[in-house]
């Protein structure tokens, strides 16, 4: 017998992914990390009806933005570089993300960490202390792309630049912590959906979180990659500090729950998280209007 969570989450992602050919392509666009020196490539999807627009950034993981089809081979992506990592090789998850948000009003913008410094094709499975990664790390260096991307966003006359989310994936997630942490009090993004991220010392700037931006993690009980209990740990201690965390422990859920290949979602824990992330996420997000 086919799993119940499993035909509801395939239900709900074959409805997105059919409703995807509505949308818009993709916009490749460019801008300014806040490095001061690497120009980010991000992929934006905007939605069918007049702005403005709130926007939400969405913040890739180790494995990068791009297909496992396509990205063996590359390398470099930068503008006036051609690469078979590009709008048209976004993962399944990546751009069913995007199109979700762009179905529901919200700009969703991609931005790419890794292709313009040269590792477009990602990283393996436990490959953290790869000292490649430390250019690309989620603490000092891709934090300062999110902030990029939220600049350039504010700039667009298409986005309402007081509502600006983040969303981040295992590194990205960790990623979206540390944007938070940078930020604190300050305005900036206005709130995050954080998707099964390392909460150790080596991914987080501090163990305690302080700041006044509310966050949701979603985790998985029995995710192989990150500990959900190092994550819960850490979401108490910053409740405690005064921010604004709430948890969702998803049983029987691995790392990367929500992809949307038929291998993952076969597994009913992910399926069931799947079915119930793709439900609440706008919710969750729309609740933060004011």
């Amino acid at each position: 017998m086919v799993n119940r969570s499993f035909q509801l989450a395939l239900v709900l992602m074959i409805t997105l992914l059919s409703a995807s050919a509505a949308l818009a392509a993709a916009e490749t666009v460019f801008f300014p990390s806040a490095d001061g020196k690497t120009e980010i490539v991000g992929y934006l999807f905007r939605p069918q009806t007049p702005g403005p627009h709130p926007a939400i950034v969405l913040l890739h993981g180790r494995g990068g933005l791009y297909s496992t089809n396509v990205n063996k081979g590359c390398t470099l992506v930068s503008c006036g570089t051609v690469s078979a990592c590009n709008a048209g090789g976004l993962s399944k998850r990546h751009a069913m993300w995007a199109q979700y948000w762009a179905a529901r009003g919200y700009i969703a913008l991609l931005p790419d960490s890794f292709g313009p410094r040269g590792k477009a094709r990602g990283f393996g499975r436990f490959t953290h202390d790869d000292p490649d990664r430390d250019d690309v790390n989620e603490k000092t260096v891709r934090p300062l792309d999110a902030e990029g991307a939220l600049t350039w966003l504010r700039g667009q006359r298409d986005v309402v630049a007081g509502r600006i989310f983040l969303q981040g994936w295992s590194n990205g997630g960790s990623t979206a912590l540390n944007v938070l942490q940078r930020q604190g009090t300050k305005q900036g993004f206005r709130g995050a959906l954080a998707f099964y991220p390392g909460c150790g010392p080596k991914a987080l700037l501090a163990q305690t979180l302080t700041t006044s931006a509310p966050i949701t993690m979603l985790l998985g009980a029995d995710d192989e990659e990150v500990s959900p209990q190092r994550c819960q740990e850490f979401a108490q201690r910053s409740i405690a500090a005064g921010s604004r965390i709430d948890v969702t422990l998803y049983p029987g859920a691995t790392h990367g729950f929500d992809d949307p290949g038929r291998k993952r979602q076969s597994v009913p824990g992910n399926a069931a998280a799947t079915a119930d992330v793709l439900k609440r996420a706008i919710a969750i997000v729309d609740a933060l209007k004011d």
